[in-house]
């Protein structure tokens, strides 16, 4: 039976004993702690937490899943797909256990003429929670299964929940025997190969509470309505069906296995690493063409990364096995006809989706081959030396350069026996993207917004719906969009622009608090949020390039923070305050806040003061800082008139406009209480640590304090902490000593350098004059050519003044320079070769090619290749009259 035939005859049953057919929900999920629907579930996910009303009392669905826990066991095993569908009957406070039993035998064991998988009833195991009775009775009862025949399992098996509190309660499996070849007898709990399961029944009837685990929470009581939330897996059903050994050889899969060994001369079934490669293309290219036929488009970050990575992994499991030309082109359609009868979309959207798919090979395919080459030598470079980590710029730089995924970085190292420094990495990663996102408001800034355009969206629409202070997201549409010529109906993938929405739950930039990271996703587009903006009082705008799609006006659009950077943002903003209170507390009321700047991890802040607080100061000040944290102060936000936050001592900063309304930030009370608009934790222990990293002038009277909060904050003591240990084991001196005996080698290094510049002098003075004595000749003026390793400059003068003043004469000395082996050339002149019209500027830049300065008299250029310093220095020879 073809898998289309068991999906359409799943649903045609359910259908007919009153369930509502509910098409499958995008891959692509509006839950934000989900990238993709990954469990039948999930869309029906606020009827059955009763976070909403469903519209009927029972429905069914095929719903297709991705789940990218499992990507790297991809072809391991046998068991894991990326993509799978699952097929699912759910009641909401309609039916429950004895029905869903009833349902699932009797489409199970039916016959095939009557509608029906006709499978073996005396193949088949049920499992039950051990305490569930009413389960194991109604299977005996229903479907005549012998007792030992229903297996009863623990919490890890067979109890249901979400891992939060809410719904739970125990779940019913169906097992089926595939028989003796495939392993030992004894039922699912002996052998979960040979007895495969494939269909999970769950009943949700009771209330969890908090806890960890399976079984880590109290049960509070039984649900005010009980529901059924069943899963069958397809792909399962379609092996049993299908008499083959897994779900890679079905029919949807099977056909595009075949057409990789085809293409690479491989013998499926010969061989056990080409066998897992084989799985890999199979499953990864038929997951990339249901992503695609949903809308998500290959990136560099979240599900376009997925995406990214699924592709690239299939098209090196090809070439791996000996392919060498474009794979998609040959492997693609094949997934398409696969799947074109449950799903006719991937069929009529084939051209656009192959169009990305085959776009992405051919960058993959250039990226490969550089990549590769620069992956194996650094991986030959490390164990060259011993090592075995490679370290996080090489994976940065093939990331970035090379456009490698550090997945594929570090798969392909481990396939090579190297370990890759992944916190080095993500170091290098956040620093780029804080990067990305100042350019982005650079470019911003370069072309300011135009307030006389945006004002008739404020008439029209009226002030922005801002949500930031009680959401991380909203259901929004788009008001207008504003390219850098003026008003725009829509921006297309890698277009940025910026958008007015009529709600949005970002904080825009304002108070030193940074704005916002996040998207915004709609059913056509994925668009990244760069930067958030008030350029009219009660506008809220966003600066957004789209990753995905096209973003139009009048579009709905899910608008998301990024949880974590506004968790960041507002321990950050919360430990300005700390760090300002500390700062009083410590100096006295003079220290006032002169401006702060605060994101997730980092903030820095200004004040006026005669001179460096020394060592001390500031350490008393992160002390005061810290012990506030450590008492979890309470943070607390009020609403009052401006008159009542003075008279209550609420410190206004920055001679700042203050309406009649204002927001008033407290922090242990009177210890920190400021006017303020930013987003803040709940109490100051959730800030973590306040740690000073760098304390500078910023100007006549200003100081500038910056320290890192949060896990950056801890990040940053920990890094402190490590190098002090291995100063302290290379000097072979206690902690507390490490600074006299730092000083002490300073002063020795500090002789030792003033040695050798000294014995550098009257090495290059000797030179100097054996130079000046074997000058050549040059159609009447003296001409000095060398190369030094040290002083280039120097040297040349040294030869110029021992040249006759009588004739004249010119020193050129090239030195190779400290830079990646470039090259240094001076040239000095006396003056009666000056006298005679020529210039050390003209000629530094003739031998250079337009590069370096100087006077007439001593000009030097850089950038020479130290491999072409003396044919340089040759060609001077020329140069002279």
């Amino acid at each position: 039976m073809r898998t289309a035939d068991i999906r359409s005859r799943f649903l045609d049953f359910f259908a007919a004993r009153g369930h509502t057919v509910v098409p499958s929900a995008p891959l692509p999920t509006p839950d934000p702690t989900l990238l993709f629907v990954n469990a039948g579930m999930v869309p029906f996910k606020p009827y059955l937490t009763g976070e909403a009303s469903p519209p009927w009392p029972r429905a069914t669905s095929v719903q297709k899943c991705v789940r990218t826990l499992d990507i790297e066991e991809v072809g391991r095993t046998t068991r894991h797909g990326s993509f799978f569908q699952m097929n699912g009957n759910f009641s909401f406070g309609d039916y429950f256990k004895e029905e869903a039993i009833a349902f699932a035998w009797e489409l199970s064991v039916s016959a095939v003429e009557d509608g029906g998988y006709g499978l073996d009833p005396e193949r088949i195991w049920a499992t039950v929670h051990h305490s569930d009775d009413e389960a194991a009775v109604l299977w005996r009862r229903i479907a005549g299964l012998p007792e030992e025949r229903i297996v009863r399992r623990g919490d890890e098996d067979n109890f249901w929940s979400m891992g939060v509190p809410g719904p739970c309660g125990p779940c019913s499996e169906l097992y089926y025997d595939r028989g003796p070849a495939l392993g030992r007898a004894g039922g699912p709990a002996v052998d979960e190969d040979r007895y495969m399961e494939f269909w999970n029944l769950v009943f949700m009837q009771y209330e969890r509470g908090e806890g960890a685990g399976k079984s880590g929470y109290p049960i509070l009581g039984e649900l005010p309505r009980r529901n059924i939330d069943t899963g069958m897996g397809l792909e399962r059903m379609a092996t049993l069906l299908q008499g083959v050994d897994n779900l890679y050889e079905i029919d949807e899969t099977r056909p595009v296995l075949d057409r990789a060994a085809e293409l690479t001369g491989v013998r499926y079934g010969a061989d056990h690493l080409a066998d897992v490669r084989l799985r890999v293309v199979a499953d990864h290219v038929r997951t990339a063409l249901m992503l695609l036929a949903d809308g998500t488009a290959p990136g560099n970050e979240g599900r376009g990364y997925v995406l990214r990575r699924v592709l690239r992994r299939a098209v090196r499991s090809v070439r791996l096995l000996g392919y060498q030309d474009p794979a998609l082109p040959e492997l693609l359609p094949a997934a398409r006809d696969c799947m074109k009868h449950s799903y006719p979309e991937v069929a009529e959207e084939f051209d656009r989706i192959s169009q990305q798919a085959y776009a992405e090979e051919d960058a993959f395919r250039s990226t490969l081959r550089q990549g590769t080459t620069v992956l194996d030598t650094a991986v030959a470079e490390v164990k060259a030396r011993g090592g075995h980590l490679l370290p996080g710029r090489q994976a940065f730089l093939l990331h970035d350069t090379y456009g490698f995924p550090i997945d594929l970085t570090l798969e392909m190292a481990e396939e090579q026996g190297v370990e890759v420094d992944r916190e080095g990495f993500t170091s290098l990663m956040t620093e780029q993207r804080e990067r990305a996102r100042a350019d982005a408001r650079a470019r911003k800034s370069g072309g300011a917004l135009d307030t006389s355009v945006l004002r008739p969206v404020l008439d029209a629409h009226g002030p922005t719906d801002w949500r930031a202070y009680d959401a991380l997201e909203t259901e929004s549409r788009v008001l207008a969009l504003l390219g850098t010529g003026g008003p725009v109906t829509s921006v297309r993938t890698g277009g940025i622009a910026t958008a007015v929405l009529d709600r949005t739950p970002f904080y825009a930039e304002s108070g030193g608090q940074d704005s916002d990271a996040g998207a915004l996703t709609g059913a056509s587009v994925e668009a990244e949020v760069l930067d958030v903006q008030r350029p009219l009082p009660g506008l809220v705008v966003h600066q957004v390039r789209v990753t995905a799609g096209e973003l139009a006006v009048g579009d709905a659009v899910r608008a998301a923070v990024d949880p974590e950077w506004r968790l960041g943002a507002r321990q950050a903003h919360s430990g300005t305050h700390v760090l300002h209170a500390a700062l009083r507390q410590v100096l006295g009321p003079t220290a006032l806040q002169a401006g702060s700047y605060n994101r997730p991890g980092y903030l820095r802040l200004d004040f006026p003061w005669r001179g460096p607080l020394g060592p001390v100061a500031r350490g008393e000040v992160e002390e005061a800082a810290n012990r506030a944290l450590r008492r979890d102060l309470p943070v607390d936000v009020r609403w009052m008139s401006l008159p009542e936050a003075k008279e209550l001592g609420a410190l206004a900063l920055f001679g700042e406009t203050y309406g009649e309304r204002v927001r008033v930030v407290e922090i242990g009370g009177a210890w920190s209480r400021e006017l303020c608009g930013g987003t803040h934790v709940a109490h100051a222990a959730q800030v973590g640590v306040v740690a000073l990293t760098a304390e500078s002038s910023v100007g006549a009277g200003m100081r500038r304090l910056e320290a890192a909060t949060g896990f950056e904050g801890f990040g940053y003591l920990a890094r402190e902490r490590d190098l002090v240990s291995r100063l302290a084991e290379q000097l072979q001196a206690p902690r507390t000593g490490l600074p006299e005996r730092v000083a002490g080698l300073l002063e020795r290094l500090k002789a030792a350098d003033q040695r050798a510049e000294e014995l550098r002098g009257r090495a290059a003075l000797a030179r100097a004059a054996e130079l000046a004595a074997a000058a050549t000749d040059v159609g009447g003026t003296l001409m000095v050519t060398a190369t030094t390793d040290a002083d280039a400059r120097a040297l040349a003068l040294a030869v110029r003044d021992r040249l006759p003043e009588a004739r004249p004469g010119v020193a050129a000395i090239g030195a190779t320079a400290g830079d990646g082996g470039k090259a240094v050339v001076t040239i000095a002149l006396n003056g009666a070769a000056v006298t005679a019209g020529l210039s050390a500027a003209a000629l530094v830049k003739s031998l250079l090619g337009g590069r370096g300065g100087g006077t007439a008299e001593v000009a030097q250029g850089g950038g020479l290749a130290a491999g072409a310093l003396a044919a340089t220095l040759d060609a001077l020879r020329g140069m002279l009259p």
